[in-house]
């Protein structure tokens, strides 16, 4: 139906605007968009009066008009800017209102909303667009993240390494990222001579430390994990006030450097980590896994030797049979180096979104000259395995706040507990004690001694999504009790204060 959606749109804009040009239109199975240049404005206000104009020209299709936005005509920033205007057809209106209570509750699940909401994070016009600014309450959540994954990576041999955000254009120029993404670069001078490049990618970086000693067939596999920033020149169309594309990206980033031999089981490693990680979130059993190879009719877009490639592939498409994977093979979706195994899931609008990947490379290793020493005392060029398991933070933050509507479990959560008095004139003292209590036992708690009138107060934590809520009146006070509520529940609960910090520590401690 998409097809026919975007034909009756074409026709609309052009009967209801002058000068219609630099026209463009595409579709799939879930959506079609039409990109086009007139004399005059459109905006989303324009949508209903669109959508009745097709309904009169074919009243068998029900169209429903998305989005709105510019973009530079054939995705060149060198180029005019023009509209694109995305919608989705239906062959009923059944299936139209369905659609349209989905959208509904898709509005809820927005990342967007639940980050303003829960006050996670911002954006600022003199920063810039595609550069989130995490607060106190955000940035919980993102460091939270990266010890969880620290200690799941740690399971399997990975040890943390930190490089720095610059290098030499010449890192780059090696690896060869600056030719394949020469317009993603950001590209740093001073007035003292020093040109450098925010890093796009962290690989280039960890051969650099491989590098820096000699290395035997006994210290391999050798495995670094990193979470830090990444930076790319996304076309400035592309970002705004929304964590799905930014220019300053905080990457889950690891890779491993092994022999021929070691490579097969290192793969199956990370795959099973991967599948730890995601069961543990309760986001495993919604995604599907893609085989991604090179693209055989253009073999100058990547790097490498064909054998080696030949290799790779067939060594893929090994485990994933091996690990019951069922990957699809996707020609034209390899990396630069060589061919991954990518992990998609669905987000809350039902749009699919790659995380986590496994990527083998032939190529780096040998472009960087890296070597060791194998048990016959020649020197051996190393296999490079690239993974990112949580992949970029960003990400997967609007994954994970629109799956679950900002419910995040206790371990997650900017507060865990708050406490609530039912007069802060006379149970104040005793909730400032109970905070600092929790507190010094490592528990997230906060203590709310504003003027609110108790029932706003609950309300507000309940607002705030907190998973435990403390009720603290004069019986509490007298008897070192806490009386607590969970998230989404009205039951009340009674206990010594000691025994409610052993009981909320073990909660924490449960993924």
């Amino acid at each position: 139906m998409n097809n026919k959606g975007v034909e009756l749109l074409k026709d609309v804009i052009n009967n209801n605007y002058h000068n219609v040009r630099l026209d463009n239109m595409s579709y799939d199975d879930n959506e079609f968009y039409y990109e086009f240049k007139s004399d005059e404005q459109v905006s989303e206000n324009d949508f209903e009066k669109l959508e009745n104009e097709i309904k009169k020209i074919d009243n068998s299709v029900y169209i429903k008009l998305l989005r709105i936005s510019g973009v530079y005509y054939e995705g060149n920033a060198n180029n005019e800017m023009i509209t694109r205007i995305v919608g989705k057809a239906f062959a009923n209106k059944e299936e139209l209102n369905k659609y349209n209570q989905f959208i509904e509750e898709a509005k809820e699940r927005d990342h967007r909303k639940i980050g303003q909401d829960l006050d996670l994070f911002c954006f600022s016009d003199y920063v810039g667009a595609g550069l989130p600014l995490f607060t106190p309450r955000g940035t919980i959540i993102i460091d939270e993240l990266k010890r969880e994954m620290e200690r799941v990576c740690r399971k399997y041999g990975f040890e943390k390494v930190s490089c720095p955000s610059l290098a030499d254009i010449s890192l780059f120029e090696t690896s060869g990222h600056a030719s394949k993404f020469n317009d993603e670069l950001f590209r740093v001078e001073s007035p003292k001579g020093h040109k450098f490049v925010l890093k796009p990618v962290q690989c280039p970086h960890h051969t650099q430390i491989f590098a820096s000693k000699l290395r035997s067939y006994k210290d391999l596999p050798i495995r670094y994990m990193e979470s830090d920033k990444q930076y790319r020149a996304e076309l400035q169309g592309a970002v705004g006030n929304s964590l799905s594309r930014v220019y300053a990206i905080t990457v889950e980033d690891g890779h491993v450097f092994c022999t021929r031999d070691q490579v097969k089981q290192e793969i199956i490693n990370i795959c099973n980590l991967i599948k730890d990680f995601y069961s543990r979130m309760g986001l495993w059993d919604n995604h599907w896994v893609s085989l991604s190879v090179r693209d055989y009719d253009h073999p100058e877009k990547y790097i490498g030797e064909k054998s080696d490639w030949d290799l790779c592939e067939n060594l893929l498409q090994e485990i994933s049979n091996e690990l019951g994977l069922d990957a699809k093979r996707c020609e034209g979706e390899a990396a630069l180096y060589g061919p991954k195994l990518d992990f998609m899931f669905k987000d809350a609008l039902d749009r699919e979104i790659q995380i986590p990947t496994v990527q083998l490379d032939f190529a780096t290793p040998k472009r960087f000259g890296l070597s060791y020493i194998d048990e016959n005392g020649e020197k051996q060029s190393p296999v490079m395995v690239h993974r990112a398991v949580l992949g970029s933070y960003e990400r997967f933050l609007v994954l994970l706040l629109e799956q679950s509507k900002g419910v995040l479990p206790i371990w997650l959560s900017p507060v865990q507990v708050n406490i609530v008095p039912i007069s802060a004139k006379y149970q104040g003292e005793y909730c400032e004690k109970l905070k600092q209590l929790l507190i010094d036992e490592d528990i997230r708690a906060s203590y709310d001694d504003s003027e609110d009138r108790f029932n706003k107060k609950i309300m507000n934590s309940n607002i705030m999504k907190n998973p435990y809520t403390l009720i603290i009146g004069d019986n509490e006070r007298d008897n070192n009790l806490v009386s607590y509520r969970k998230y989404g529940s009205e039951e009340t609960v009674s206990m010594p204060i000691d025994k409610f910090i052993k009981y909320i520590k073990e909660e924490i401690k449960k993924r």
